[in-house]
């Protein structure tokens, strides 16, 4: 058993003290071993309360049997609230639910007060969120609400909610102290790589304030260098600068920011050199390859940097500067949580102008606010107000969900997130919005999959945005313009059909006839648009377009047809779901060669598996493994449902049969998700710990075959003749999901 020492420190230009202690309890998964450090704000400028909370947490540390999470009542009972709060954080495996703290602070309208929810699905640069510009009016310059970019710009869920009330209100939840603190820490390691290329300060700045990922750039909240060139991450309304005022937002040392940013940049040279030599002293003796050399220190380099206090302090540093921006917060309420970490933050306010500025701070990327904004750290924003189309009409009764887009590429394209398919089911409806000059790549695709085998489409709707730019000497009416889009979006359907069944081909092709929508010009508020023919036009598609959302067509009736379906035959899918799940990540891991899912970098992998270690992610970018399992499921499930052995009660109509087999497949779905998340995240996290804390020679090898083997193999183990008791338990499982769903419906397994 190991004892740790807490100590008290106070950064500079801090007035409060902080405490810092190795938790006697808690793991750290770089080593997998307890001894997670630990750093938190004492809620005291004064030194001798200071010392004494110091002494306190020192007795917690020094008598083990105070350090099980059942403790915590009797401790409360000897030690200051602050210090039990400290210890005992993080205990207890419990996440916030932040959709709830925003449900006590601003209520979504439901179907009592006749309202609808909107998902807006699209890709990355797609103009889903200029689709809602649209829709709230906001598409002037001066408003720039919501923020779109070139880029990934909706990195949080964004909740609207137009109403007739006058009154502006704002719900705004952040992300955990703990999870900014995790991303920190991987820039400082990226960076110290960089460092060891040889990369000049300017770019070891750029990585260290900017993650990889783009979801965390905190270049937002902590300001760029002054000689930084604006480039496309910033807002495409960068032109219009004259009507924002950045000390609106604060008074703000940007240059004293930047001092702590280059003494950053400035020490991880130092340390990550020093470091690099140890971990070159492991290298073999023999071995002359630089490269070999090269890629065994920076896959080292993470792990052992973690275990230096000079790396924790770098970050200490930055994190002190994050925690400052909450400070500029001038009006509404923000909250905190126990140890003193921003939660939420709420305001009212009358005055559409000051609202939308003050919002800003939240929701913006515009360039002159770099260093004022907090938009990184967001992680949900909920607002509602009189917004109504600036182009006429009344609002419709709609709360829109606009959340991170689907990415580029086909890698990001092979399942909808566990968080985007939980929002799917929720639904009332589901806007896909696309590029009409390049419709149907990847990853709109695998969204359409996706709706089709959780038995949502009839929820889906479908907006093609940029259909001014669709031209050609072929193409010289609106109508030939649609048709020549619409080409495109037919062999998808084909193709989706063939992989599918003809169901989802089916289901996809209705609402492409009944719900399609094609919209350009839109990035210029569409009523300064009413001359031209396509501003007419667009204005149109989008009265269309709320209508339907406002008032969907009546669901069909199931009828009393039911299907019977061959017990055995729900096996075989489950057989072959996890074959196909297992053939993907083998070949991700690169232990096979498969060249639908090329091997992924090391460094991603790794990233994968910190946060499966830690438990606050189950995923990483488009790696996915939970996602991945949950969709392989569906897909078979969804395969199995159009072909029953017989039907019951007569021969069902096409409509009715559709009715059944997205009924079953909804419900279905809905479980899979949670039952998905326990068995590759939940049950399987010591796996994850064990290959996260990998090192030393061929450690990448050894993470991956331990990943497959230890996580994936146990959580979804492919079901054979002779199979184990965690095969049968699986299948078991997955059989009981679907039997469950089919005799509270009335079908019929056997």
């Amino acid at each position: 058993m190991r004892y740790y020492t807490a100590t008290k420190s106070r950064n500079q230009g801090r007035d409060a003290w902080s405490v810092i202690f190795r938790h006697p309890v808690r793991l750290d998964v770089s080593t997998n071993k307890p001894g997670r450090r630990v750093r938190r704000g004492l809620g005291t400028a004064d030194e001798v309360e200071a010392a004494a909370l110091i002494d306190e947490l020192n007795e917690i540390l020094r008598t083990p049997s105070l350090w099980e999470p059942a403790a915590r009542v009797g401790a409360a009972a000897r030690f200051d609230s602050r210090v039990v709060d400290i210890f005992y954080d993080g205990l207890e495996a419990t996440q916030v639910d932040f959709s709830a703290v925003r449900d006590q602070l601003l209520p979504l309208p439901g179907a009592e007060q006749g309202y609808r929810t909107v998902l807006l699905l699209g890709t990355t640069g797609a103009g889903k969120t200029t689709v809602v510009r649209q829709i709230l009016g906001t598409g002037k310059r001066s408003e720039r609400f919501p923020s779109t970019s070139t880029a990934k710009t909706t990195v949080a869920d964004t909740e609207l909610i137009p109403t007739e009330d006058p009154v502006f209100r704002a719900a705004v939840t952040f992300v955990p102290r703990d999870e900014v603190i995790d991303y920190l820490t991987e820039n400082v390691s990226a960076a110290a790589v960089s460092a060891l290329k040889g990369k000049n300060d300017r770019v070891l700045t750029r990585t260290l304030l900017d993650h990889v990922g783009q979801r965390y750039r905190f270049s937002y909240v902590l300001g760029r260098s002054v000689d930084e060139e604006t480039d496309d991450l910033v807002d495409e309304d960068e032109t219009e600068t004259d009507d924002v005022d950045p000390t609106e937002y604060g008074a703000v040392d940007l240059a004293a920011t930047m001092q702590v940013v280059q003494r950053a940049v400035q020490a991880i040279r130092v340390v990550a050199e020093r470091h690099a030599d140890v971990i070159r002293q492991e290298v073999e003796p023999d071995e002359t390859d630089e490269r070999v050399i090269s890629e065994y220190i920076e896959e080292n380099l993470d792990t052992v940097l973690r275990e230096s206090d000079e790396y924790h302090e770098i970050v200490d540093a930055l994190i002190d500067e994050i925690e400052k921006r909450f400070t500029s917060v001038a009006v509404g309420e923000l909250r905190r949580n126990r140890q003193g970490w921003p939660l939420s933050w709420t305001w009212t306010t009358t005055e559409r102008r000051d609202f939308l500025r003050v919002l800003a701070q939240f929701t913006s990327n515009y360039a002159p606010l770099f260093g004022r904004l907090l938009t990184p750290l967001v992680n949900g924003i909920r607002v509602s107000g009189p917004f109504t189309p600036a182009w006429g009409g009344p609002s419709a009764k709609l709360v829109l969900i606009d959340g991170e887009g689907l990415g580029h590429t086909p890698k990001s394209a092979a399942a909808l997130s566990t968080h985007v398919t939980e929002q799917l089911l929720k639904a009332d409806a589901v806007l896909l919005v696309d590029n009409a000059i390049q419709p149907m790549q990847a990853a709109p695709v695998a969204a359409l999959k996706s709706i089709a085998v959780s038995g949502d489409a009839a929820k889906l709707h479908l907006v093609f945005t940029h259909f001014d730019q669709v031209r050609g000497p072929n193409l010289p009416s609106f109508q030939a313009r649609e048709e020549h889009v619409l080409a495109s979006v037919e062999n998808v359907l084909k193709s989706i059909g063939e992989d599918l069944g003809p169901a989802a081909e089916r289901a996809l092709r209705r609402r492409l006839d009944r719900a399609r929508f094609f919209v350009g010009a839109i990035q210029t508020p569409l009523e300064a648009t009413v001359g031209t023919k396509i501003g007419q036009r667009s204005i149109q598609q989008f009265e269309n377009l709320l209508a339907v959302l406002a008032h969907p067509e009546l669901a069909v009736d199931a009828g009393n047809s039911r299907p019977v379906f061959d017990r055995m035959n729900l096996s075989l899918a489950v057989a072959e779901a996890t074959k196909e799940f297992h053939a993907r990540w083998r070949g991700l891991l690169g232990l096979e060669t498969n060249t639908d899912s090329p091997k992924a970098h090391w460094t991603r992998v790794k990233a994968l598996s910190r946060r499966l270690a830690e438990g606050w992610a189950d995923g990483y970018e488009d790696l996915q493994p939970v996602a991945n399992l949950r969709y392989e499921l569906q897909r078979q499930i969804y395969l199995l449902l159009q072909r029953p052995l017989r039907w019951e009660g007569g021969i069902p109509s096409e409509d009715e049969r559709q009715a059944i087999i997205d009924d079953l497949a909804n419900a279905v779905t809905t479980e899979l998700i949670e039952f998905t998340r326990r068995r590759l995240k939940d049950d399987v996290r010591l796996g994850w710990q064990a290959a996260f804390a990998q090192r030393g020679p061929g450690s990448t090898f050894i993470r991956a075959r331990m990943i497959s083997s230890d996580v994936l193999d146990r959580g979804a183990p492919i079901p054979t003749v002779s199979a184990s008791p965690d095969q049968n338990r699986f299948l078991k499982d997955v059989a009981a999901i679907v039997t469950t769903a089919g005799q509270e419906r009335n079908v019929v397994l056997e």
